[in-house]
């Protein structure tokens, strides 16, 4: 299984190609914001021509968020009947959910800049406000500025149920803050998934040892295409260093249910990729996110 990945490697950060155990950077390309920069045949041509580079381990790299400089995280909402189900189950506004997925347009909302973003092992964070927490496992597209797909990836939408279901507008609240944005370190290229309206996607939640929540679905079952998604994202704005953009969950546990720190999350994507995250709290979450601050940047 091929993966696009960014990867720390003798003190410098590549653009690389991970196949079989091993990481080949791609020629040209200093960072995956400007390889989703290019349009889908050019970025795929320079993906395939790292089958020439050196390799190296993957033991011996340490893999990284797969999103840096300007790119944008963004997600859609309630594109699931099972999401819309638990959306209004939560929600003291109950009918905005069943709107929104029957509507023409969807719910899209920014998720993440880049240097926010976790990855494979790095915390996750439960809100100390939030009395409800969920992970939310789903499909990610990656998209170039050119407005095409050029792969995929798994996240995971953490989300305080409790807070958006109080008042719809704090969903921002419920869904945006350091900890929040999963991502699994590698994208696979679009050209490899052979169709990605019909990925299993299962989530798996430990607690000291023993699961405490699992679930399944299918992208089969979303309401809306990827195509779809993407054209809404780009109607209006551009997008100069690429985007992701999560496609929703149709996985969300019972009311009773909440991540506590100490749990451990697992998110498969078949044909994709996996997620693993430890949940952890919210100062652990900061501080993570303080180290990944770009250069430059005001403090």
């Amino acid at each position: 299984m091929t993966h696009v990945v960014r990867y720390e490697d003798d003190g410098g950060i590549h653009v690389g190609v991970l196949v079989d155990g091993q990481v080949r950077p791609v020629p040209e390309v200093a960072a995956l914001s400007g390889l989703l920069a290019l349009g889908l045949a050019e970025a795929r041509t320079l993906v395939e021509r790292a089958a020439g580079e050196p390799a190296v381990p993957v033991g011996d790299v340490r893999l990284l968020p797969p999103v840096d400089g300007l790119t944008e995280v963004w997600a859609s909402g309630v594109t699931y009947e099972r999401s819309m189900d638990a959306r209004v189950e939560e929600s003291q506004t109950q009918d905005v959910y069943s709107r929104v997925y029957a509507a023409e347009r969807p719910e899209l909302f920014f998720k993440s800049v880049a240097w926010r973003v976790v990855t494979d092992g790095d915390p996750i964070a439960v809100r100390p406000d939030s009395a409800v927490t969920v992970p939310e496992p789903e499909l990610a597209a990656v998209v170039t500025a050119t407005h095409e797909v050029f792969g995929y990836t798994v996240c995971d939408d953490v989300s305080s149920r409790d807070i958006e279901g109080e008042n719809p507008l704090y969903l921002p609240q419920a869904k945006v803050y350091a900890g929040s944005c999963a991502l699994a370190t590698g994208i696979r290229p679009a050209w490899e998934v052979p169709d990605a309206a019909a990925l299993g996607i299962s989530v798996r939640v430990t607690r000291s040892g023993a699961t405490v929540f699992e679930g399944s679905t299918s992208t089969a079952r979303m309401r809306r295409s990827v195509s779809d998604l993407v054209s809404h994202l780009v109607r209006a704005q551009d997008f100069p260093a690429g985007a992701v953009l999560s496609t929703g969950t149709g996985i969300v546990p019972d009311l009773d249910f909440t991540l506590l720190d100490g749990d451990v999350v697992q998110v498969i994507v078949d044909e994709v990729g996996s997620l693993t995250n430890p949940v952890g709290t919210l100062d652990a979450a900061r501080a993570l996110s303080a180290l990944r601050v770009p250069a430059g940047a005001g403090r």
